[in-house]
């Protein structure tokens, strides 16, 4: 799901990886569908490696949107110009375990923000597995 989903910084919104060379990738913005180049030295990171700190072990971000999913029915999320407080409540709802003392209000207004985006592109279910779940599954 989130393989080739990428977040750059300075930049706003979610990049598809298109193409990538010796010291520059080319991506594609969710948002607009516009191609750009991105250097090497530009601080890239993909969706499917970020992981979200709970009380107990971290979970990886494709668990936390598949919770959202199902909490939200498939539809929306809450806005990131909610109130801190109501973002913060949702975040209890999404993800019960979450760590209020490392997980911060902005940290969230991402995760709300790269939600709504990725469901408009439909890239987003309640049945997406961990990597690193099915492989000891298996």
């Amino acid at each position: 799901m989130l393989e080739g989903i990428l977040s750059i910084a300075g930049k706003g919104g979610l990049f598809k990886l298109v193409s990538q060379g010796k010291n520059i990738i080319i991506v594609e913005s969710l948002t607009d569908g516009k191609r750009i180049p991105v250097s090497g030295t530009s601080r890239v990171s993909s969706l499917h490696e970020i992981s979200m700190y709970t009380t107990g072990d971290d979970v990886t971000l494709a668990h936390v949107m598949a919770n959202i999913f199902k909490l939200t029915g498939g539809k929306e999320c809450i806005s990131a110009k909610a109130s801190n407080e109501e973002l913060k409540e949702f975040m209890g709802k999404a993800l019960p375990e979450w760590d209020a003392d490392r997980i911060y209000v902005s940290d969230i207004k991402k995760l709300v923000t790269w939600y709504n985006i990725l469901l408009t592109h439909g890239l987003v279910s309640e049945n997406e597995q961990d990597d690193e779940k099915t492989e000891t599954e298996a």
